[in-house]
């Protein structure tokens, strides 16, 4: 279910598609509003202004279906949490006012020309309409929420496996391994998230083989650990650079920078990875 409410079966995520369409009928409904209030002689302005909404709050509970399931898979780390919380409260409060504004508009719709509460709701919902679009968008082209997920076979990971240097188990040639998780924990072909002091980096596993680089793709830093492994190459779930995971070279741009690589190897029963000891101040 969550993932033909993000879109994955049709090849596209689906609450960027639907929401065209409320948005369209409200801002139509509006345009109506104002039509009345210029052509009063005009029969069927203010009934068409009311249909055009009721058919927009319809279209926005559906839409608010995959807005839902597409919120609650933003990861709690992510910048963009915040400016989502923003988007989906403003969404609500739209619904809102257009529901009222369909309960005081139900016993006018032979007017010539909009009452005046049904005039400032309609504004009200408009303004709030164009703000949390713009935050939408901001989330999409700036972030890179539910951009690419749709290219993806099966979950990403939900969770960061957090460690620290001081939890080092041993040492070589300079590093020291971390162990960030446990075995059990990465499937054959899948990935998981880590961080290591503030070192945030996606480790995969392939072939029985583990490889490890940075979480956050040079381009625009795409999650890398959501994007989608092609035998021994990711795929930026955002914009499709790929990278080799042994070497973290480019493979595909528009990325033109490699990836940082890190040496992983089991420690016991504990998937552990190589980060560089710093030199220790004088």
């Amino acid at each position: 279910m969550k993932d033909l409410l993000q879109g994955k079966p049709l090849h596209h995520p689906l609450h960027p598609l639907l929401v065209h369409f409320p948005i369209g009928l409200f801002f139509f409904s509006f345009v109506l509003d104002l039509a009345s209030l210029i052509f009063r002689e005009a029969p069927g302005l203010v009934a068409g202004a009311y249909y055009s909404m009721a058919l927009g709050l319809i279209g926005a509970l559906i839409a608010a279906v995959p807005g839902f399931a597409d919120y609650f898979d933003i990861r709690r780390d992510h910048p963009a949490r915040r400016t989502a919380t923003w988007h989906m409260r403003l969404n609500l409060c739209a619904v809102v006012l257009y529901a009222a504004n369909l309960y005081f508009r139900h016993d006018q719709l032979a007017a010539t020309s909009v009452p005046a509460i049904g005039l400032a709701l309609s504004f009200a919902g408009v303004a709030l309409l164009s703000v949390s679009g713009y935050l939408g968008g901001k989330m999409v082209y700036d972030d890179g929420i539910s951009v690419g997920r749709h290219r993806r076979h099966g979950d990403a990971p939900a969770q960061t496996c957090r460690a620290s240097m001081g939890d080092a188990v041993a040492a070589d040639n300079g590093q020291v391994f971390v162990p960030v998780a446990e075995a059990g924990r990465l499937q054959e072909g899948k990935t998981l998230r880590a961080e290591v002091d503030g070192t945030v980096m996606t480790i995969a596993k392939v072939d029985g083989r583990l490889y490890a680089f940075q979480e956050f793709c040079p381009h625009r830093y795409g999650p890398l650990s959501e994007g989608a492994l092609k035998g021994v190459e990711i795929e930026c779930p955002w914009h499709r650079s790929c990278f080799d995971i042994r070497s973290g070279k480019v493979t595909q741009g528009p990325a033109k920078v490699d990836l940082k690589t890190y040496p992983v190897k089991m420690v016991g029963t504990k998937i552990s990875v190589g980060i560089s000891q710093r030199p220790s101040s004088s």
